[in-house]
């Protein structure tokens, strides 16, 4: 009988969550660098010293690594003052926190601070990432704290509030008003959340509005958007969901380039408002306008519905009252929607729950989220134009099990978003790192529980996919399946790409969501013991596994250029014909292992791996004596063993502390603490 460990790799992510405690969720954020704003702010007012956060200094690296780096000229002017050296009566807010209190400086983050200005149209999202009670007077200790939400996680960062300025004035994000300073803290604490200001240039609107919210982006590009996109944006805004737009630019010198409109090419806007009214010349018809802001605080649109424009004059008081209309330099204007889907080209809406948009019926979706990586040389396969390597990217099964609730009698479809994200690129960028083009592509399929195979994906077309594959932090699309099973499938768009991923997915009814692992199995016998005149046992072993090895010439199949070597992508295919079932972990760790610099494996570490495989499984089968797929070791036997030793070395494990040290080993989970 094969042996087969009971439980799956994938359940691993939920048991971590268990054990959390809540920890990271909004209402118990995590401490970001460890650090407890309380114990941190109590600490200094005891000393009566002002805190200096060690973490994210008041320095260069802070600032910088290449533009705002070192050899800079730009940094040398720069002072790190606190807002009582820059002005009087500095304030954390003036007059209550609003979108005229962001104001572009001299950093590319116009993506971010459109994020904020949209946060700021929500009071319980801004005070999320904003908490109240902070100021420059009562129990000042010159320390401050944002949320945001990273990764599935909320996070609570901690800064000081030294800021970047030249000659008394912000260097950066700054407010209208001189003495007002929560955006200008609010961007460094971002800022040290990615590691340098200089981490913040050049980004998306969405990714701003997801790590404000923890929802999911929906975009829209205005030449193909739906015709309800008007009726879209207003519902998108009555639930509070943040929304930004812009103007692509095809020609990098004229980014951020002023049209003789007045709006900016290749720049980010926040959408405040959508609203309509009636003419008074045109009583049976209303136009519908946007609202809309630039958050350099100024530079607005100076055609039709701007801030002087005579067809303001074509309707009544109380709707200029209503739509607050006024005359004023400050970034924010309207326009028609018309000429909104004239001049822009694509749009972003932040979903704080993504209910449908083209309907009326609020739904609370469904949310699964599944983490992954992808591993060169066994996990990252790219798309599917790699044919030979495409099967190995993580797979996740999808299960849609309930319909939606508006169908017709002609249709029978679960709608569900998937949003496919990769993680800490933007930290990376100092050491050289950019984002992947990355996307997703779908599958059907019925009843298999294991990793699909190079075969599958070569006769079987993909159900639906991403648009395209590109390279943004997160690439989302809305779908609408049969109900059934369906296997997902995210990667790069070239193999060989490393990196970590969050894979979460939406729906208006009941889905399973789970990545596929094989179980960890070995198809080998167990093995008779053998006489003292005859080979020991561990010597029949290795004879019967290189047999099988030789004898079926495994390596010879998949070393079809006699090269002496088949790619590690080959290893996991093998490594199954030879009888052994592993999953994504324990192929990484045998990649990392026998693996050398091109991802190729030759015939002895082939062997060897095999050998030492088959030594595992024997090892820990003796001692699982239950068959459960746990075992229980002492300390000492851990050591005098050395097949025990080999597992022990590459798997994490934890200690308990009963009678006599014990450590408690699961196959596919070996840090479970007892």
């Amino acid at each position: 009988m094969p042996y087969t460990p009971s439980g799956f790799f994938c359940d691993r992510l939920i048991r971590e969550r268990e054990r959390k405690d809540g920890e990271g969720s909004v209402n118990k954020p995590l401490r970001f660098s460890g650090q407890d704003f309380q114990t941190l702010k109590q600490d200094c007012l005891q000393k009566k010293v002002l805190f200096e956060d060690d973490t994210f200094p008041a320095s260069v690296e802070s600032l910088g690594y290449k533009e705002l780096g070192h050899k800079s000229n730009k940094v040398k002017n720069i002072v790190w003052k606190r807002p009582k050296d820059i002005c009087d009566n500095p304030q954390f807010v003036v007059g209550g926190a609003s979108r005229t209190d962001i104001c572009q400086g001299d950093l590319g983050d116009c993506w971010l601070l459109a994020a904020i200005a949209s946060l700021t149209l929500n009071d319980k999202l801004l005070y999320r990432v904003v908490p109240q009670g902070q100021s420059f007077s009562d129990s000042y200790a010159g320390i401050f704290h944002f949320q945001f939400w990273r990764y599935g996680d909320w996070l609570d960062v901690v800064v000081d509030d030294q800021i970047p300025t030249i000659n008394d004035q912000l260097v950066f994000t700054k407010s209208a008003e001189r003495n007002e300073f929560w955006s200008a803290l609010l961007e460094k604490a971002y800022a040290k959340l990615h590691g340098s200001y200089e981490a913040l240039k050049g980004g998306n609107t969405a990714e701003g509005m997801e790590d404000f919210t923890g929802g999911v982006t929906e975009f829209y590009e205005i030449k193909e958007a739906p015709k309800e996109l008007y009726k879209i944006m207003k519902k998108a805004l009555e639930r509070g969901s943040l929304m930004g737009c812009s103007i692509d630019v095809l020609v990098p010198a004229r980014l951020e380039t002023r049209t003789a409109t007045g709006l900016v090419k290749g720049h980010a806007y926040s959408v405040t408002a959508v609203d309509e009214c009636k003419q008074s010349k045109h009583k049976e018809s209303k136009v519908r306008l946007v609202r809309l802001r630039n958050p350099w605080g100024q530079v607005e649109w100076n055609g039709p519905w701007s801030d002087n424009s005579k067809e303001w004059e074509t309707i009544s008081k109380d709707d200029r009252d209503k739509l607050h209309q006024q005359n004023a330099e400050d970034g924010e204007f309207w326009m028609s929607f018309n000429d909104f889907m004239k001049n822009y080209t694509r749009i972003e809406i932040c979903n704080l729950t993504p209910d449908a948009l083209d309907d009326d019926k609020l739904h609370k979706w469904t949310v699964t989220v599944n983490e992954g990586r992808w591993v060169k040389g066994c996990s990252a396969g790219g798309c599917r134009n790699y044919v030979d390597t495409f099967w190995t990217n993580p797979q996740y099964r999808l299960r849609l099990i309930e319909q939606d609730d508006d169908q017709d009698n002609s249709e029978v479809a679960c709608t569900f978003v998937i949003a496919l994200m990769q993680k800490n690129r933007r930290k990376e960028r100092k050491m050289g790192g950019s984002l992947f083009t990355i996307g997703f592509s779908i599958y059907e399929m019925q009843g298999n529980n294991q990793h699909m195979q190079k075969e599958f994906f070569l006769k079987n077309p993909s159900k639906a996919r991403s648009k395209a594959y590109i390279n943004l932090r997160e690439v989302t699309q809305r779908f609408r399946l049969s109900p059934g099973e369906y296997v997902i499938v995210p990667s790069t768009y070239e193999p060989h790409q490393e990196g970590e991923f969050l894979l979460r997915v939406f729906s208006e009814k009941k889905n399973v969501s789970e990545e596929i692992e094989n179980k960890i199995a070995a198809d080998h016998p167990v093995p008779v013991p053998a006489s003292a005149e005859e080979e020991t046992e561990e010597e029949q072993q290795l004879r019967t596994i290189f047999q099988q090895i030789a004898g079926n010439e495994i390596f010879k199949h998949y070393e079809a250029e006699q090269t002496g070597f088949i790619s590690s992508y080959e290893m996991r295919s093998a490594i199954n014909d030879a009888g052994c079932h592993l999953n994504n972990p324990l192929y990484n760790i045998i990649t990392t292992r026998y693996a050398n610099e091109n991802m190729n494996i030759d015939f002895d570490s082939f062997v060897s791996c095999l050998v030492r495989l088959e030594a595992m499984y024997r090892a820990f089968q003796a001692f699982d004596q239950d068959g459960d797929g746990t075992i229980r070791l002492s300390v000492l036997e851990t050591l005098s063993r050395s097949q025990q030793t080999l597992f022990l070395e590459q798997h994490s494990f934890s200690y308990s502390k009963p009678a006599v040290p014990q450590l408690r080993l699961n196959l596919m989970e070996s840090n479970t603490i007892t």
